[in-house]
């Protein structure tokens, strides 16, 4: 079954509900990219794993970038998940806040070696983390003829400090050559990430949010040409509290004594949305979100 747009339960069996689509009046080339909301534990990997070719083939995708940074057992990534995902014909995964939580995702980004277009190179952690810390935070790369680039940032309200996502967006965009540049923002704040949005409007094809699991129903097409959303949501398992198993959430916020915090298994959910842009200017046509189970 599929969700889309503002797809939910509503009682009695689910049903299928139109599709939201923002579209705005730039260019007639068309270029659509996928991205896929954090995929969290083996559930989030294994919707992936199965809808994906359907959503590829259905909504004729160029460009599949995915939030991997819960993909081990809801937190960090191994380089084993990583391979998993670029064999399913993912182009690039970025990260967050989980990043460091496997270790031997470090050695993964020293094996880079200059090698600017292997796997390794195409695992992203946020480009605000101090410079000397391993990986990037940026991938510039092509899909046929055409070329793009990927930003990952994160946010610093209510999360670790680091440095200006804002500053560091500008930086980065100063040296990126292609039109079709696509930025996650890992965040917890929503005003953060719609600040965020406005501040590169016009300078990004899309600004999509990542970090919280919750999915938001604000997507648009900015007015000078990025598409938005708040929050993607999450790929994973929707029968716990944003991936982990609801008992151990809920006594935790009851009695206050630490837990280890599992994954939860019961109903997979896939969140993306679909961009479709311009590949000459960059600019956003539409955006679409989708809730896939």
């Amino acid at each position: 079954m599929v969700f889309q747009g503002t797809a939910g339960f509503h009682g009695g069996a689910p049903k299928r509900i139109t599709a939201s689509v923002l579209p705005s009046n730039f260019g007639s080339i068309r270029m659509r990219i996928l991205f896929i909301g954090d995929i969290f534990g083996r559930p989030g990997r294994n919707i992936v794993k199965d809808r994906l070719p359907g959503i590829v083939r259905d909504h004729a995708i160029n460009l599949i970038i995915a939030n991997g940074e819960n993909s081990a057992a809801g937190f960090g990534i191994t380089p084993a998940l990583a391979e998993e995902l670029f064999e399913l014909n993912v182009d690039v995964i970025t990260t967050g806040n989980h990043v460091w939580d496997k270790r031997e995702i470090i050695d993964y980004f020293q094996m880079v070696e200059g090698n600017g277009h292997g796997p390794a190179r195409r695992v992203l952690r946020p480009a605000n983390y101090p410079a000397d810390m391993p990986g990037s935070g940026v991938y510039e790369g092509f899909k046929g003829k055409i070329p793009y680039a990927v930003i990952n940032l994160q946010g610093r309200v209510f999360m670790a400090s680091n440095d200006d996502p804002f500053r560091t967006a500008d930086r980065l965009l100063q040296r990126i050559q292609a039109k079709v540049i696509l930025v996650d923002i890992h965040a917890e704040a929503t005003s953060e990430k719609i600040s965020l949005g406005w501040y590169l409007d016009g300078r990004v094809t899309a600004v999509v949010g990542t970090h919280t699991h919750v999915p938001t129903a604000d997507e648009r097409v900015l007015p000078n040409g990025t598409a938005y959303v708040t929050d993607v949501g999450m790929t994973g398992p929707y029968d716990g509290v944003i991936g982990v198993k609801k008992e151990l959430v809920v006594g935790k916020f009851l009695n206050g004594m630490p837990v280890r915090f599992e994954p939860a298994t019961g109903d997979a959910r896939l969140c993306a949305v679909v961009i479709d842009c311009d590949d000459h200017t960059g600019k956003a046509r539409s955006i679409e979100r989708l809730m896939l189970s």
